[in-house]
């Protein structure tokens, strides 16, 4: 077990959603945290992740820095969410072997997972088919980041760990960018058009889709724990073990931002995957961790911390 208090720990995306969250927590715990954020650098640049690790020489590395959305953005961008996730986690990994860096977390993505796969998600299914089409060059890029750590640990020796959370929400999220996910993004949506008195909300695709999701704050718990005691070239999946429609989860969203006027399915545009739920058992015998934040009791805190102008809970 690594006793994070004697470590010097660099989290890329320090100042994102999650970002921010693992870091204060990490402070919490008296350690010695370095939050790189868009402005330190671009990580798709190699020589950038050089002079950073170079610059900071940490112990531990979390590499959270991404470039994510959702399904809109994944249809508009596919090159980009491709590349840039794809060349920015193999930077970061060949300089965390350079400076002798002695563990690294690399963040995955349920989008990795193929489109049909049985759910609950289990690890061992991620090579059975090819990803959801729309955000497949998302999911491909943190696939080629699992090979890349798992060869990077072959090689090098390197302690390279996957984590593959199921989506995040909570308080201090982006609520009203576009390229949101979907709780965000109908957060923001719903508590915008109750302010304006609006008739209709119109969403995408029919709602028959099912979702789990992660409180972000269970999120961060599971990597710190990751970070103390796993050692494995395998990937744990993090989730809640809940699942709800997306119909479901809009109609509770408009019920928590005060909007009681129509919902109105727009199916010309797509539904995404079916089904996505992650079986998180293997994290709870490997880290002895499991969600706590049920996804009502999230909700409510997400759409209050919305309401009262994304001020941190």
């Amino acid at each position: 077990m690594i006793d994070l208090r004697s470590q010097r720990v660099l989290v890329t995306g320090g100042t994102g959603f999650l970002g921010r969250v693992l870091v204060r927590q990490l402070r919490e715990r008296d350690v010695k945290v370095v939050a790189l954020g868009h402005k330190d650098g671009n990580l798709t640049r190699d020589d950038v992740a050089q002079v950073l690790l170079k610059r900071e020489r940490p112990d531990i590395v979390v590499h959270l820095a991404v470039l994510c959305g959702g399904i809109g953005a994944n249809r508009a961008r596919p090159a980009d969410f491709l590349a840039e996730n794809a060349m920015m986690g193999l930077n970061v990994l060949r300089a965390c072997v350079d400076w002798q860096v002695r563990k690294v977390v690399m963040l995955g993505s349920i989008c990795a997972y193929p489109k049909h796969t049985p759910v609950p998600f289990c690890e061992d299914a991620i090579w059975n088919g090819y990803p959801e089409e729309t955000n497949a060059p998302y999911g491909t890029a943190k696939r080629l980041l699992l090979v890349a750590a798992q060869a990077y640990r072959q090689q090098y020796g390197l302690n390279a760990i996957n984590l593959f959370p199921t989506n995040l929400y909570g308080p201090e999220d982006h609520f009203d960018d576009a390229s949101n996910h979907v709780i965000p993004a109908l957060i923001g949506k719903f508590c915008g058009a109750a302010r304006r008195g609006e008739s209709t909300v119109e969403l995408w695709g029919d709602g028959s889709p099912t979702r789990g999701f992660l409180y972000v704050t269970d999120a961060a718990e599971a990597i710190i724990r990751a970070l103390e005691v796993y050692d494995s070239p395998e990937p744990l999946n993090l989730g809640s073990g809940e699942e709800v429609t997306i119909r479901d989860l809009a109609t509770k969203i408009a019920e928590l931002s005060g909007y009681r006027s129509r919902i109105e399915w727009n199916t010309s545009y797509p539904n995404g995957q079916p089904r996505r739920l992650v079986d998180s058992s293997r994290a709870r015998a490997a880290l002895g961790w499991e969600a706590k934040v049920k996804l009502a009791e999230g909700l409510k805190y997400a759409v209050e911390s919305y309401l009262r102008g994304n001020e941190p809970r």
